[in-house]
């Protein structure tokens, strides 16, 4: 069965095209015009991946991701957006967002960001060992879900793809760089910068166990411990 695909894209231009070149490459894509058409549309039918673009009418992409991460939580979330600074892309990823594509972008670009996404959302049901215990959590990293006495966190793709890095190699320091091309498969500036928004949100996950802690090595990596 081909990927379903959830497009909101204010340019109708710009939609097409891009409806038109992912539905070429096999995938089944349900093009939206704005935000509030786009929560709609999510909450009638099940989708693989999302594509926001963020600046559109009626509902921007942040705002339209923040409530589909309030319903679910494991679909992963690409923003299309011609914004170049630095704190909007921290926002997309407060968001709930999992990457982003900078406008302008080959078709060739957007299909490989797409298929990482999907390529890792199948082999998280073949994957094995994929439990851990984290002092008094436990972190199912093939369902996303880190579960406590104090109640059950489902994180999103990325917030599990980066705490099972951590727990994979508890214990030893992980490089910024190893983490970034691991995870997002690029280690630029930005997503250096990213990387400290998903590390920050984890650290409130793992809060309620103080012998719980991702340790910061400035300007070196992290560190998962595990205090007995």
């Amino acid at each position: 069965m081909n990927a379903k695909i959830l497009l909101v894209e204010d340019d109708p231009t710009l939609g097409y095209v891009i409806k038109d070149g992912l539905a070429h490459k096999g995938y089944d894509v349900t093009l939206c015009k704005d935000g509030e058409q786009g929560q709609s549309i999510f909450e009638q039918q099940l989708f693989d991946l999302c594509i926001f673009d963020v600046m559109m009418p009626k509902k921007d992409g942040f705002t339209l991701a923040k409530s589909i991460r309030d319903k679910n939580t494991q679909v992963p979330i690409l923003f299309v957006t011609a914004k170049t600074m630095l704190d909007d892309k921290m926002e997309g990823f407060r968001a709930g967002g999992d990457d982003y594509i900078l406008k302008p972008f080959s078709m060739e670009e957007l299909v490989m960001r797409i298929e990482v996404f999907l390529r890792r959302s199948k082999s998280n049901g073949h994957e094995q060992n994929g439990s851990f215990e984290l002092g008094s959590f436990g972190f199912d990293a093939r369902n996303f879900k880190l579960n406590h006495s104090s109640g059950e966190k489902v994180l999103t793709p990325k917030e599990a793809e980066v705490l099972k890095l951590l727990c994979i190699h508890k214990d030893r320091v992980l490089k910024r760089e190893e983490i970034l091309t691991t995870v997002w498969g690029d280690d630029d500036y930005f997503m250096g910068r990213s990387l400290d928004v998903f590390i920050s949100k984890l650290r409130k996950y793992l809060k309620e166990d103080p012998n719980v802690e991702i340790v910061n090595y400035h300007g070196i990596g992290f560190k998962l411990e595990v205090k007995e």
